[in-house]
C-alpha cells in the first residue's frame, strides 16, 4: 500500500504477569487515513493489541511509533468497544459531550462539536433521549459519537457491532463507512466477521498462534464506494476465501 504510515508496530510482545505471553514479535503498520480489520481466533489477543494501540497497556517489549509524535505523545485516539459503556444517567447529548468536558472544554465551546457529531452519526433529534430509550444500534451511535467528537486521529474499534442484530450490524457497517469517508481520520477495527472485514477494509490482517503473531496481510482490492450487494460478487468471495483460508490455516496448525 502506497499511503504514508501512520503508525509502526516493531516486534511487539506482550506478557501478563510472570509467565503468560500473549504477543510475541508483532510487526505491521497502519497507512494514514486508511481502513485496517483484524481478524483471528477468539482468545487469540486481539483485544490486547487494541489496548496497547491505545497506550491502555505497554507493551513488554518492542515498540508502537505515530509518525509526527509531538513531545513524544500520540495522537488523539478515538476508541470503541462491543458494549457502548454509555452512562445511563446522561442523555445522548451528554454522553458524547464528555471527552470534551474531560478536556476542559466549556459549554459553549463544545456544544456545536458535540451537535455536528450526533447530526453526522444519524441521531438528529435524538439529542435528550437516554441511553434506556434508544435502540441498539442508536446507542452504538452514540459510542460512535463520543469516540470521535473529539477529532481523534486514530479510530479503534474493539467488535463495536458483535452485540448487534445482523441488519442492523450491516446499516451500522455502512453508516462506519461513510463517516470515515466525512473525516479525515485513521480505523483499525477489530471483528470476528470474515465478511464485516473483507467489506470495510483496505486490508486485513490475521492473527493467530499461541502467543499470537501476524501470520498473514491481505489486502482488499475492491472498490470504493462499498455496498452490501458487493457481497455476492466473485471479487469479494474471493477476498472473503483467502482470509477463511488464513484462520483455518492457524487452527488448523497448517
Amino acid at each position: 500500500m502506497s499511503q504514508k504510515s501512520f503508525l509502526t508496530v516493531q516486534n511487539v510482545s506482550h506478557v501478563f504477569g510472570d509467565k503468560q505471553k500473549v504477543l510475541t514479535n508483532l510487526s505491521f503498520s497502519l497507512p494514514a487515513g486508511g481502513f485496517t480489520a483484524l481478524v483471528g481466533p477468539s482468545g487469540v489477543g486481539k483485544s490486547t493489541l487494541v489496548r496497547l494501540l491505545a497506550g491502555l497497556l505497554r507493551p513488554s517489549s518492542g515498540q508502537i511509533q505515530y509518525a509526527n509524535q509531538l513531545n513524544g505523545q500520540p495522537p488523539s485516539i478515538g476508541l470503541m468497544f462491543q458494549k457502548d459503556n454509555l452512562m445511563p444517567w446522561r442523555t445522548a447529548y451528554e454522553n458524547v459531550r464528555l471527552p470534551l468536558e474531560v478536556k476542559g472544554a466549556s459549554l459553549a465551546e463544545s456544544d456545536t462539536a458535540v451537535q455536528d457529531m450526533l447530526n453526522l452519526v444519524g441521531l438528529t433529534g435524538n439529542e435528550q433521549s437516554y441511553p434506556a430509550q434508544l435502540s441498539g444500534g442508536m446507542a452504538q451511535r452514540v459510542a460512535l459519537a463520543r469516540a470521535l467528537v473529539h477529532r481523534p486521529a486514530l479510530l479503534l474499534l474493539d467488535e463495536p457491532f458483535g452485540a448487534l442484530d445482523a441488519l442492523t450490524r450491516e446499516r451500522m457497517g455502512q453508516e462506519l463507512l461513510r463517516i470515515w469517508a466525512a473525516l479525515p481520520i485513521t480505523v483499525f477495527m477489530v471483528t470476528h466477521s470474515i465478511a464485516e472485514a473483507v467489506l470495510l477494509a483496505d486490508e486485513v490482517v490475521v492473527m493467530g498462534g499461541q502467543p499470537a503473531t501476524i501470520t498473514e496481510r491481505i489486502e482488499i482490492a475492491l472498490p470504493r464506494p462499498r455496498t452490501i450487494e458487493m457481497q455476492g460478487s466473485k471479487q469479494f468471495q474471493n477476498c472473503s476465501g483467502a482470509v477463511r483460508q488464513a484462520i483455518e490455516k492457524i487452527q488448523t496448525g497448517a
